[in-house]
């Protein structure tokens, strides 16, 4: 009876050590975001849940509106909800002060996703950042080129007098863009002394479609000679509210409207007028972020001791319905840009192997292997 016992308590207790073995194996990566239900983050969800099943690894959200305090919040969420590492899209970087403090007494690994600490506006969280043991680093495009080659387009179709709608002042994302519009603008006058253009200061819609419609009308109101309006992003709500804001004045086609962030119908607000162009396509962008902190969290990428990764994802633009039809067939339809046996190759790779798919990704490059 004594060795039945024991024969059978030591079952229990290797049944225990499987258990407890397989429960440290799953890995848990949390993502916080502004929205995971409006245009972008819907599509950004889509894949980082397509990643996570091809690597088995858990998720859990937090939608946090890019209000500051839920910002800083989400990071303490995620490390009580025991996540081995995070993927976060902060509005202000001011906020990854607290958030890099959280994650390093967590021992959480986190990354930054459509963002990156600039180490001239925030040199103190840039030096926290790397220092830090847990900060993996940052995915993020190049806004300054973005924005001005949005305001090329417009000069390009003729527009002269440009209204901007941002959707929070002091963002680091829109700050970053605004000084490309900036240039932009800049770099046209330079070049044509004869025909200027001129672009208003900036009134801020938020990230919902009736504060993204007040926000065009206001700047319509006040200024009725625009012809165009750059809505400079915010998830896609915003720049659905100043469409239905300039439709209903009556102003489709004649107010050229650019943006950042894709639209599900983009090719028919293109052939409509209410899209003159638009860049983005950048949703796989916090899948390499997911990548970056799953690969750091098995091991694979050691954080550096005194910088951090820092990886640069392409826009795409687009400004026909040709130009759309293209990007929709391989990245708004039933596909996404990585097949499953894609999805695992990648997350096998260097970092440097790693660095370069990410800037290699473009509609010909999807085509190209899809189509083998």
């Amino acid at each position: 009876m004594k060795k039945f016992v024991a024969l059978f308590l030591a079952l229990i207790m290797l049944c225990s050590m499987a258990v407890t073995v397989h429960a440290e194996d799953k890995i848990k990566i949390g993502i916080s975001i502004w929205s995971s239900t409006d245009t972008l983050g819907s599509e950004c969800k889509r894949i980082i849940d397509a990643a996570a099943a091809a690597l088995g690894v858990e998720t859990q959200w937090v939608d946090q509106a890019h209000i500051s305090e839920q910002v800083t919040a989400s990071a303490e969420t995620l490390c009580l909800a025991d996540c081995d590492g995070i993927i976060i899209c902060n509005s202000a970087s001011a906020e990854m002060g607290s958030v890099i403090k959280t994650c390093d007494e967590n021992e959480v690994y986190v990354a930054q996703f459509f963002r990156v600490i600039d180490p001239e506006a925030n040199p103190d969280e840039y030096a926290q950042a790397c220092a830090s043991k847990y900060y993996v680093g940052a995915v993020h495009e190049s806004e300054f080129d973005n924005g001005k080659t949005l305001v090329t387009i417009l000069g390009e179709k003729g527009c002269r007098k440009v209204g901007l709608e941002g959707w929070e002042p002091g963002d680091a994302t829109f700050l970053g863009r605004w000084e490309g519009y900036k240039a932009g603008i800049a770099a046209w006058n330079e070049a044509h002394p004869d025909d200027q253009m001129v672009m208003l200061d900036p009134q801020y819609g938020r990230t919902t479609t009736d504060t993204g419609r007040q926000a065009a009308e206001a700047i319509i109101d006040a200024n009725p000679d625009i012809d165009a309006l750059i809505v400079a992003g915010g998830g896609g709500d915003t720049l659905l509210g100043a469409i239905a804001g300039i439709e209903a004045k009556g102003l489709t086609g004649k107010i050229a409207v650019v943006s950042t962030d894709f639209l599900p119908d983009l090719d028919v607000k293109l052939q409509t007028g209410a899209m003159a162009a638009e860049s983005g396509g950048h949703y796989a962008d916090p899948f390499f972020a997911f990548l970056l902190v799953y690969n750091a969290i098995k091991g694979n990428y050691d954080v550096p001791a005194d910088s951090f990764y820092n990886m640069v994802f392409p826009y795409m633009f687009v400004a026909s319905p040709e130009d759309y039809a293209n990007y929709a067939q391989y990245f708004t339809g039933a596909e996404l840009p990585y097949y499953q046996d894609e999805i695992v190759n990648l997350a096998g790779l260097s970092y440097d192997d790693l660095a370069a798919a990410c800037a290699a990704l473009s509609v010909e490059d999807v085509v190209a292997r899809h189509t083998k």
